[in-house]
């Protein structure tokens, strides 16, 4: 990066490092403010630069960053995929700028297209209805909990104090249980890396509310047992929820619904292609059967015999989750996704997933101990440290997978391609892999070597974090 004058870009201890706008520009500027003196400061250190050095600045930082529009983002489980910029445009409309607290007859389409959404959702999940509010999957999951308890408590057997959950679920699923009240009961995964059914045998009972699970689950593998596990779970008179983690490996072959789920949530960046991560906004929908449907969060949408679009408060609703309908915008992207896609579109879709996942599983070097698998694959590290394969990996410009998770595979390296990459793309990828599975431990444990940053302590980042630059001084 010799090209760069070293006031601006600097080389430090080895590393590419661009300055901070304040460390450019060290402006004081003078402020008056109508405010009172006790909530307002004199002056304000604002660096004061030219529109060239902004832009320049953040290019750099882009340039130095990594995500879904640099290339492949492998993050298994997460479902990192690429979010088409239609539905960027379609969020940023004039019609799309709605106050949420207007009337009804005055966003009508604001109300038709969120009817439609719930539709679509559950059509897509074989649900019942749909609300949209929850802003996150974790908060859809609770949402969920929310609903089992109100219907069993409906039912009189407010009782049921217990959620069984598999070892491989996702840690959300764990912490919703818990913040709904209930205790969670962990059962083991078979040798096949599926539900234990003598386990899950032995874990229910009058006492059980729900059974949690993820289908294809965390290592990419179908419930094949479902409906046996389904008729299980009603059996000892609980509700099955399906996390919808890995709803892209089914689209348009297959729904919950139809498996015996009760309850579910739909994560809208994991499978519709709204932006993941970055502090949010999100959206976590949840679905439910026609028993459930009384109990959903209010405002709720439907049609009326007139034709219009209204809100209202389903019977024995648990009441807000959120705040008005939901991350609007992130809902219209979702929707916009959806209806561009349509039913063989987002069937296209899953099979392009599990396509990739099992491609890419075929060509890496590292054991892949299961398998088939739908839209992700997990491997093993072996000898070498997951974390550290993920650090080198970074050195041949490609996002590492997610490590060391979960536990059933020793030194795991989760991954999950998505639909959108291609063969060529693929192949990159099995190579980096393969490159990083040939590599001495020495160069593991000092990778990244080519990167901005080098390798950083990551528990004292988590745990002593700088969340301010004052704090570099």
């Amino acid at each position: 990066m010799e090209f760069y004058d070293q006031a601006a870009y600097r080389q430090t201890d080895d590393e590419q490092y661009e300055p901070l706008l304040a460390e450019k520009d060290e402006t004081t500027t003078e402020v008056e403010s109508s405010l009172p003196d006790e909530l307002t400061r004199d002056e304000l250190e604002l660096p004061s630069l030219a529109e060239p050095e902004l832009a320049r600045h953040y290019v750099r930082l882009s340039q130095q960053n990594y995500g879904v529009d640099s290339g492949p983002y492998p993050l298994g489980s997460c479902t990192m995929k690429y979010n088409p910029r239609f539905t960027e445009d379609v969020a940023a409309l004039d019609a799309a700028s709605v106050h949420p607290d207007r009337s009804a007859e005055s966003v009508q389409g604001t109300l038709k297209l969120q009817h439609d959404l719930q539709d679509y959702l559950g059509r897509i999940g074989g649900m019942d209805a749909v609300t949209l509010q929850p802003p996150a999957g974790a908060a859809g999951e609770f949402a969920g909990i929310l609903l089992a308890d109100a219907y069993h408590e409906a039912n009189g057997e407010g009782h049921r104090d217990e959620v069984v959950i598999p070892d491989a679920a996702h840690g959300t699923n764990f912490a919703s249980a818990a913040l709904g009240g209930y205790d969670v009961v962990e059962i083991p995964s078979g040798d096949d890396g599926r539900v234990d059914l003598d386990a899950l045998d032995a874990a229910l009972g009058e006492n059980t509310a729900a059974l949690m699970l993820t289908n294809p689950n965390t290592l990419g593998l179908f419930e094949r047992d479902i409906e046996r596990i389904a008729d299980m779970v009603h059996d000892a008179g609980g509700l099955l929820y399906y996390d919808g983690a890995n709803l892209n490996a089914l689209l348009g072959r297959a729904r919950p619904g139809d498996m015996g789920f009760d309850i579910m949530h739909f994560n809208v960046h994991k499978t519709f292609a709204t932006p993941h991560g970055g502090g949010g906004p999100g959206a976590g929908p949840v679905g439910v059967t026609e028993d459930l449907a009384d109990f959903l969060p209010e405002p709720h949408v439907r049609e009326t015999e007139s034709g219009k679009y209204e809100r209202y408060t389903p019977e024995q609703s648990v009441g807000k989750v959120h705040g008005f309908a939901g991350n609007w915008l992130v809902l219209i992207k979702a929707f916009a996704y959806i209806d561009r896609l349509g039913d063989d579109g987002l069937s296209d879709a899953s099979a392009k997933a599990v396509l990739n996942a099992n491609y890419l599983a075929e060509q890496v070097e590292y054991d892949v101990p299961l398998g088939p698998f739908h839209h992700e694959f997990v491997a093993s590290a072996g000898e070498q440290d997951a974390a550290d394969v993920a650090k080198r990996m970074l050195d041949y410009g490609v996002h590492p997978p997610t490590t060391k998770w979960p536990e059933l595979v020793d030194e795991a390296l989760m991954t999950e391609p998505t639909e959108v990459e291609t063969k060529e793309n693929l192949d990159d990828l099995a190579d980096a892999f393969n490159a990083v599975a040939a590599d001495d431990a020495a160069t593991l444990e000092s990778a990244p070597n080519r990167t901005t940053a080098r390798r950083i302590d990551q528990t004292s980042a988590a745990r002593n974090p700088r969340l301010s630059w004052h704090d570099l001084d």
